[in-house]
């Protein structure tokens, strides 16, 4: 099969061999880095917002190398799926790698979710800030520098979708092939309409924060520009914004087990 340079989806041929019959690697990166973007772009979508579009890319663009300097035709397996599974596995390797929350931080973020969730249950609304901090037994200042501590940013963390022992193939189970299914369609569409309820439901100045942030996005400078506020306190109200949204969307989930 001849390969062409516009097809990501081509077996390597003759016109991808140098004059001294060696494999030109740079113009196969050149011609298969399409396929990279276009599954960097698949598992993006599956991931939370600080997972950068640019990076699976160049690490798929490192798991493609991999793939050309392994791959053996005498095998008898095409090269775009074996080159598939490298690009893939490199890029699942660096989320793993990368889960930069340590578990002080971690345990602090869920402690601060249990006592929203317990005070929602009490109360029948939102807890305001003060409320939380109390529920917590910290001062309003203490509590104000945890959420600059953890500094939440996900909306989802890897485990939240597994069971109560843990998932350690989550990001295999959910971001690989999985586009093709209906129910995991489904529950993405349901996912997103519970999201949107819930930011409709929190208070005024969070959701202008989640749409300065996400829909324009908006650097935690410029928001706090229209906000009248410090840099740090916008930083501080998104953390508790995100903690939140992770509380009711982690009940939504236990309505659906």
């Amino acid at each position: 099969m001849n390969a062409t340079p516009s097809s990501a989806t081509a077996v390597p041929s003759a016109a991808t061999y140098t004059a001294q019959g060696r494999l030109n690697t740079n113009a196969l990166l050149r011609q298969y880095s399409v396929l990279v973007r276009r599954l960097a772009h698949q598992m993006i979508v599956k991931l939370p917002p600080n997972v950068m579009l640019d990076d699976l890319i160049q690490v798929g663009m490192i798991g493609l190398n991999d793939a050309l300097t392994r791959f053996d035709p005498g095998q008898g397996v095409q090269f775009e799926t074996f080159a598939t599974q490298r690009i893939r596995g490199a890029m699942l390797d660096e989320l793993r790698a990368n889960d930069w929350m340590s578990r002080g931080d971690r345990k602090q973020q869920r402690n601060i979710e249990t006592a929203v969730h317990r005070l929602e249950q009490k109360l029948g609304r939102m807890p305001l800030e003060a409320e939380i901090a109390a529920e917590l037994g910290l001062s309003l200042t203490d509590y104000q520098e945890m959420l600059g501590k953890v500094r939440g940013t996900q909306l989802l963390y890897l485990e939240d979708l597994s069971g109560d022992e843990g998932d350690e193939n989550y990001l295999d189970r959910h971001v690989v092939d999985e586009a093709s299914n209906p129910f995991h369609r489904l529950q993405d569409q349901r996912m997103r309409q519970a999201l949107v309820d819930a930011i409709k439901k929190l208070p005024e100045r969070e959701q202008y924060i989640m749409s300065m942030y996400y829909e324009h996005d908006m650097n935690l400078k410029e928001i706090a520009l229209v906000l009248g506020v410090t840099e740090s306190r916008v930083c501080q109200l998104h953390s508790q914004t995100i903690t939140r949204l992770r509380t009711k969307l982690r009940a939504w989930q236990a309505e659906k087990r």
